[in-house]
């Protein structure tokens, strides 16, 4: 038997320690350390539980508007527009459970109309434009921001407002220029926007979740 074997077999506890320093003298070779990003999002998580009121809301808002027949909207840029995308297909097509298709429509995923619109009448009108087209009163546009100060987010939640469409905001900081705007929001308590917008995942599918637990198959 090899003696490093010998090692493992007769003094299993020096095994881990070894194993231990095995796995952080690779984590060495990398410039960041990935153990911080880690606490962090589970301290940004464990923020969430102060939310819960304004989680139950969210939720209730959307799970009852698409329970009478309503759509539900989504839009963001950048990563929160990857947000929007991933909430849309989780209605139309399921999360956990079969059940019938439901309205989801993505703002940011049909590129022709984003281009013709932001060439046409500017970028900030972007989602504003196709609620006009598409949205009627008691549908619900959700919105992801890890900043909230997107002038075309501002701009859909004001055209929203005017077409009698209900609101969500999910975005992080202190809401920036979106706070306050929309019916219900979840502002996840972080200044560093990578952590937000994993926040946003948790928070999407706590939101289908809801959805799927009240409607009809």
């Amino acid at each position: 038997m090899r003696k490093k074997n010998v090692i493992y077999f007769l003094c299993p506890k020096l095994s881990a320690v070894i194993k231990y320093w095995n796995l952080k003298e690779r984590f060495c070779f990398m410039k960041t350390d990935p153990l911080k990003n880690i606490d962090e999002l589970v301290q940004t998580l464990q923020s969430l539980k102060k939310l819960s009121a304004q989680i139950c809301g969210a939720a209730q808002l959307c799970a009852k508007r698409i329970s009478e027949g309503s759509s539900i909207f989504s839009c963001g840029n950048g990563g929160s527009a990857a947000d929007a995308m991933h909430f849309a297909e989780e209605l139309s097509g399921r999360y956990k459970h079969d059940r019938r298709a439901l309205p989801g429509i993505c703002l940011n995923s049909d590129s022709c109309a984003l281009t013709c619109i932001a060439n046409d009448f500017g970028y900030e009108r972007v989602f504003a434009r196709q609620l006009e087209a598409f949205a009627k009163a008691g549908d619900v546009l959700v919105l992801f921001s890890s900043s909230g100060n997107s002038p075309n987010l501002v701009a859909a939640l004001e055209t929203a407002k005017r077409l009698g469409v209900y609101t969500v905001m999910l975005c992080g900081k202190d809401g920036g220029k979106c706070a306050g705007l929309a019916d219900a929001e979840i502002i996840v308590p972080s200044q560093n926007g990578a952590r937000v917008q994993e926040a946003h995942s948790v928070l999407l599918h706590t939101i289908i979740e809801e959805i799927e637990a009240n409607i009809q198959k």
